[in-house]
């Protein structure tokens, strides 16, 4: 699909927010392009990246959403951890956790890389493996600086693919 195809469809819905995510965005050829297009059509964007990519080049106007990858997902190793040093106060680091060793790990990334000062921090249940109100609740006993956030898209449409 062509780049102004993306964009003439993106432009029926006439939203103010559109976020670019699925699978690993930035794997994309043109990505980064599609990002500045949408930005310089007015539109608030932000990128929603498993955090294996650099995120250097996005274009600073987009919201970066950068996930870290816990030592329960499997993928630990695929953090890149020099994504850290681009992130704003306009971007967000994201944990998804899927249980207490995730929280006690994620909590020790948040002190030694210093994430509260660079970025807003969410941290999110994996679905169907923490409950939810658990880690509300370690959070709440903690007094994490964090904003808890459920994967909405799995709620709502019962985690089927292509939504």
């Amino acid at each position: 699909m062509s780049l102004a195809t993306i964009l003439q469809r993106v432009a029926e819905y006439k939203p103010h927010y559109v976020t670019v995510t699925g699978g690993e965005p930035l794997a994309q050829k043109d990505s980064l392009l599609l990002l500045r297009a949408l930005c310089d059509a007015g539109y608030e964007v932000s990128l929603e990246t498993g955090g294996a990519l650099d995120v250097g080049e996005v274009d600073a106007r987009v919201m970066r959403v950068v996930d870290i990858k816990t030592p329960a997902s499997g993928e630990v190793a695929k953090n890149r951890w020099e994504n850290l040093e681009f992130l704003t106060p306009h971007d967000e680091i994201k944990f998804v956790l899927c249980d207490e060793n995730d929280y006690q790990w994620a909590k020790q990334i948040l002190q030694q890389y210093h994430l509260v000062k660079k970025c807003g921090v969410l941290f999110s249940p994996a679905y169907d493996t923490l409950n939810a109100t658990q880690l509300a609740d370690w959070i709440l006993r903690d007094r994490l600086p964090v904003r808890m956030q459920l994967q909405l898209h799995k709620l709502l449409w019962n985690n089927v693919p292509g939504h």
